[in-house]
């Protein structure tokens, strides 16, 4: 009986074997290709980046031909770093507003843009463009205004292609969507442009509903060293207009102007927000520490009533997008207490 069925047996054990090496075969390769289709997804991305190269951009002084994917960036306007962090880039040339000390890139709002570069150089600070520093970053391509540095337009072709941007087209100070749209078209980063502005657009939108029964007007003011700043709704378009705030009844308003404590008396804000200037270098003064103690300052109605707010000023009343993300965040949240 045993002799009968061995053969039997044994066959169809082969055939168990058999199949389970061709199970294993097709398991491998499939492990295998995954693998492969995993490692070819960097390549693909990089051939689909490089693919948007050359391309033609229009700019102040006609059209300029970015042949290759710029891998060094150097921002000449002092007013376009938050644009250029938005974007993917390894390493950045930076004119600063202020000092490097002062610079905001310290401050927590901008480290995620900032810890994502690689290689970050100053080349200018205080508004102006440091030309030796510039030449020895050695950048691919220079972004410019055509306004801010018509002075040295010609000396910034001479070190890489330069875009000049044309700032009554696309104006930094009152519309830097408009900047960040053009940083995409310039850089073949599109994509990050529009997620960007559309997220800050429905932060503004959030927040205006959130705070649509808010009674009273709103002032803010730029606290500097030995002056004081008000802010016109010209250029703080973000919290009147977007957020949908109330300026005071005032002819001052819409430009601005350097304020006095009395100045301020006679706008008498509901909420008044101080926009200081040291809020990162506290060595430095704020000029309205001595109005303070004074008895102007304690009638305040935005005093009386604790409605009175310290931000950043660097930030909150800068021009970019990553301070008037912050902006719009502080003020909500101050303004829901």
């Amino acid at each position: 009986m045993k002799a009968k069925w061995f053969p039997i047996i044994l066959t169809a054990l082969s055939l168990v074997l058999l199949l389970s090496a061709c199970g294993g075969n097709n398991a491998n390769n499939k492990t295998n290709n995954a693998g492969s289709e995993a490692a070819s997804t960097p390549e693909a991305t990089d051939a689909s980046e490089a693919a948007k190269f050359p391309r033609t951009i229009k700019d102040a002084n006609g059209e300029v031909t970015i042949k290759e994917q710029p891998k060094k960036i150097a921002v000449v306007h002092w007013g376009y770093i938050d644009s250029l962090l938005l974007f993917n880039v390894d390493s950045v040339g930076l004119a600063l507003p202020f000092t490097e000390k002062q610079s905001v890139l310290h401050s927590d709002e901008y480290k995620p843009y900032v810890d994502k570069v690689k290689d970050i150089q100053i080349v200018g600070e205080n508004t102006q463009v440091n030309m030796e520093k510039l030449l020895a970053y050695a950048p691919d391509l220079i972004l410019a205004g055509n306004a801010i540095n018509k002075d040295i337009a010609a000396d910034l072709t001479k070190i890489a292609p330069t875009v000049m941007i044309d700032e009554q087209q696309t104006d930094v100070w009152s519309d830097w969507p408009s900047l960040v749209t053009k940083f995409g078209e310039i850089l073949g980063q599109e994509d990050v442009a529009e997620q960007y502005v559309s997220k800050f657009k429905a932060d503004l939108a959030s927040a205006k509903e959130k705070l649509a029964n808010l009674d009273g007007s709103v002032a803010f003011v730029q606290v500097r060293e030995n002056e004081v700043w008000l802010q016109g709704t010209n250029y703080t378009k973000q919290y009147y207009e977007g957020m949908g705030l109330k300026a005071p009844a005032s002819d001052t308003m819409t430009e601005g102007e350097k304020i006095s404590l009395e100045g301020l008396s006679a706008l008498d804000p509901d909420y008044l927000f101080l926009g200081y200037f040291n809020y990162s270098d506290k060595t430095i003064p704020a000029a309205t520490a001595q109005w303070e103690n004074s008895e102007v300052w304690k009638k305040l109605k935005a005093v009386t009533n604790n409605h009175v707010y310290g931000i950043n000023g660097e930030l909150a009343l800068g021009y970019g997008p990553i301070g008037n993300s912050y902006g719009v965040k502080a003020v909500l949240e101050a303004l829901q207490k």
